[in-house]
């Protein structure tokens, strides 16, 4: 029996927990709130999010504990948000994952560094890139609750990693496929949720479908051009991990990033709209990570450019907009 260490207690994790557990994995869940551990263990529900979703306390230990959580697992899987993880890991000891799988389930960057989780997670704790891998969509936690048919990839320079991780996860509903490239796919996650906030703000400010195609279209060549100049290799964006992760967040009814922005569109300042999600909209943060570590690339990335012109100079979205949809084709 695999023995994992889930940390974060948001929807991913909670999707998460409920596939490896129900495929006989052993699942040590770390929650930072206690009222949610103690929630979990009496009625087997998470009280803030899939809370239909019952879990089977046989195989799900809920815990506050974060190094009582990690001791024993063979794999680490974080699903904290990026905004969040670094004092969270940083509450370890530098060998407490030295012989463990680390899996990152987030879908942003450290925000202090601008650097992906698992480049910080190799830094931070001395691992070497084959004990590391990165789950990437199309998949939205919200229908994993509901068993709907979904696919993952899962990242990793170890084939056997991939591969091993990929077969935790298969089952009814869950098809998961092993792919090498790490990097390229955890920055594609990371864009995704920057083309959909832009996306959501073009929403709120009043354009449709039609817009948000050719946006969805010019995205694919943005991230082609900075995956190219940041970490060049072949690699086909159309394949799922890539377009397929992209298209379901762009426009899915559950994406929190086109949800973010709908709302800053529609004359939300940021953190009212933050407080009325109450869920974090990684693209946020990621925004800011990907224009500054442009700077230096000096990319064409003119949607990137305009979404952190909105949320972090504070441009009219309906300016910024109309200057935007000069520059696509």
């Amino acid at each position: 029996m695999e023995k994992i260490a889930m940390l974060g207690g948001g929807s991913w994790a909670t999707a998460l927990t409920k596939i490896l557990s129900e495929n006989g994995a052993r699942v040590d869940w770390w929650l930072r709130s206690k009222d949610d551990v103690q929630h979990l263990l009496r009625t087997r529900h998470n009280p803030r999010y899939l809370s239909a979703v019952q879990f089977d306390l046989n195989a799900v230990t809920p815990t506050t504990d974060l190094e009582e959580a990690v001791e024993e697992a063979d794999w680490v899987v974080l699903a904290v948000p990026a905004a969040f993880i670094q004092p969270v890991l940083d509450k370890l000891g530098r060998d407490a994952l030295k012989n463990k799988r680390v899996v990152s389930a987030i879908k942003g960057m450290i925000p202090t560094k601008n650097q992906l989780i698992t480049d910080y997670v190799a830094e931070r704790f001395r691992l070497g890139r084959n004990q590391l891998g990165v789950i990437a969509g199309p998949c939205h936690a919200e229908e994993v609750a509901l068993e709907k048919q979904s696919y993952l990839t899962i990242g990793s320079p170890d084939a056997g990693l991939a591969e091993d991780f990929c077969a935790l996860l298969r089952n009814r509903y869950v098809r998961a496929y092993p792919a090498a490239d790490l990097d390229g796919i955890e920055y594609c996650a990371v864009m995704k949720n920057i083309i959909a906030l832009t996306g959501g703000i073009a929403h709120g400010v009043g354009y449709g479908d039609n817009f948000l195609a050719v946006l969805v279209s010019n995205a694919v060549q943005e991230i082609r051009r900075f995956l190219q100049a940041i970490n060049p290799q072949p690699r086909d964006l159309s394949a799922s991990a890539y377009l397929g992760d992209l298209l379901v967040t762009a426009y899915s009814q559950f994406s929190r990033n086109r949800t973010f922005g709908s709302m800053v569109g529609r004359g939300y300042s940021v953190k009212s709209a933050q407080l009325e999600m109450n869920m974090i909209a990684e693209g946020y943060y990621a925004v800011k990570s990907i224009f500054e570590l442009n700077r230096k690339l000096k990319v064409n990335m003119p949607i990137t450019t305009a979404a952190y012109n909105i949320l972090y100079e504070r441009i009219a979205p309906a300016v910024e907009m109309e200057l935007l949809k000069e520059k696509l084709r």
